[in-house]
């Protein structure tokens, strides 16, 4: 079934992090459900029904919690590429009745910062508007700096284009120390 997303959710790794982020018109109250940590260093940003997504988050966390028992077991840490297979499985069995988009991303010991099942880039927008300039400026390798720029000017151009993208912008910056989440209003955004 086609899915019309109007929150645009963008992933990037860069220099030993990576950054999840999502606009949305909600306040600050809805960005730990806009940008919700599946474990201390896994975070999956979600687009679409609230309702859907909430079902979504809670089976792939209540899943995650036998691996991170069987991790703990033997020792091997919670791999982001292992929550991103949770997650496309249960969108993928459900899929005709999901209206809702996720992107997972994190960083664990094995394989440092992930973008999903990908190393550098996931993007699931409501405007397609961004689709060209994610193809036209994303580099892989980019600096911190590069990737601010990348990410601000990717979000605004979504939002600006968007007649239902949001005016506000979370982002979760996770390395192996954990994550640092921010909340940027839209007159904090490049014009």
């Amino acid at each position: 079934k086609y899915m019309s997303v109007t929150t645009t959710i963008i992933a990037v790794r860069y220099d030993g992090r990576v950054v999840i982020r999502s606009d949305s018109r909600a306040s600050k109250c809805s960005f730990l459900f806009l940008c919700s940590c599946l474990s201390r260093f896994i975070f999956c940003c979600m687009a679409g029904s609230l309702a859907d997504a909430q079902e979504v988050k809670n089976a792939v966390i209540h899943q995650l919690s036998f691996h991170r028992s069987a991790s703990c077991k033997s020792r091997n840490p919670l791999l982001v590429k292992s929550a991103a297979a949770i997650m496309r499985s249960i969108c993928y069995t459900h899929r005709d009745e999901l209206s809702a988009g996720f992107i997972v991303a994190g960083w664990d010991r094995i394989n440092d910062p992930q973008v999903g099942n990908s190393r550098n880039l996931l993007l699931v927008s409501g405007s397609t508007f961004i689709y060209g300039y994610a193809d036209a400026k994303f580099m892989p390798g980019m600096t911190r700096e590069e990737c601010l720029t990348f990410r601000i000017n990717a979000l605004t151009l979504a939002m600006d284009r968007g007649n239902v993208s949001g005016c506000i912008v979370h982002l979760a910056i996770v390395t192996e120390k954990g994550a640092e989440r921010q909340l940027i209003p839209g007159n904090k955004l490049p014009v």
